[in-house]
């Protein structure tokens, strides 16, 4: 039975990929080492699930919201591994082990989402390897100075060292989407925290993005005093900061803050 017994539902933002080439080299590429379990986010038609059930993982668990999946992976997709029925975003990941892997054909529609949620839970996932559309991957791999340097690109390369690892055709999916996808690897830096107020460090960054085509200096100007003294970062751009910079700019930031009160880490999750 193949992905077209299955219907791709759009608010799912579901494509299933059919190229099992392409699914055994997502699958090769984890490597999840130490883990005490693997999480694949969104099954679907388990193209990726049938590999995974070959490898020799303490334990294997596929997250999938799609009830028609859910059955069809009863039915058709044999191995030793859980179906969690439910959302990944809500699934508390402090019950699944204290070293996670996750890999999936991430959906389109929620790929930003699922990204915020690993970085919430950093300390626990070890590694992730995921299909993204190719133009989140060229963003979160990519570095200052890139035009599509963003949010993503500076607080995962806080926590995780990425390698883009292949492109992947838009023809071996079923509905094909209208853009190419990517491939991409996320491994735990050594990194246990940054020096800075951490919260206060995603604030920081997140308002400078939001108005990246401006200098710094106008996206923080609410946060700061009057006459905050001198600082050279504040007349650049937040695409030309790296993470150590921004690092740098938020310890500035707090020494310098009108109201020393607590910063909201949730300004909204552009990328």
């Amino acid at each position: 039975m193949g992905a077209d017994k299955i219907t791709a539902k759009k608010h799912l933002g579901q494509h299933f990929l059919k190229d099992r080439n392409i699914a055994a080299a997502i699958v090769d590429a984890l490597q999840a080492d130490g883990c005490d379990m693997v999480i694949e986010v969104g099954p679907g038609t388990g193209v990726l699930t049938r590999f995974l059930t070959e490898r020799d993982f303490p334990s294997l668990k596929v997250v999938e919201i799609d009830r028609e999946a859910v059955a069809y992976l009863r039915a058709n997709v044999p191995g030793a591994y859980e179906i969690i029925e439910g959302d990944f975003l809500a699934l508390d990941l402090r019950e699944m082990g204290e070293r996670l892997a996750v890999i999936g054909n991430f959906p389109y529609n929620i790929s930003s989402q699922l990204f915020f949620r690993i970085l919430d839970e950093r300390d626990r996932v070890g590694e992730v390897v995921c299909m993204v559309q190719k133009e989140v991957a060229d963003r979160i791999c990519s570095g200052p100075g890139s035009r599509v340097y963003g949010i993503l690109s500076v607080l995962l390369t806080a926590w995780y060292d990425i390698e883009y690892l292949f492109t992947v055709s838009e023809t071996v999916f079923s509905p094909p989407p209208k853009v190419k996808s990517a491939v991409i690897r996320l491994q735990r830096n050594e990194r246990d925290r940054l020096d800075c107020d951490e919260r206060l460090f995603v604030s920081v960054v997140k308002r400078c993005f939001n108005q990246r085509r401006k200098m710094i200096r106008n996206p923080l100007k609410m946060m700061l005093s009057a006459d905050p003294g001198d600082m050279p970062y504040l007349t650049m751009r937040a695409e030309q900061l790296s993470v150590e910079q921004f690092a740098e700019l938020t310890r500035w930031v707090a020494g310098n803050r009108i109201d020393a009160g607590e910063e909201s880490a949730s300004e909204g999750q552009n990328e």
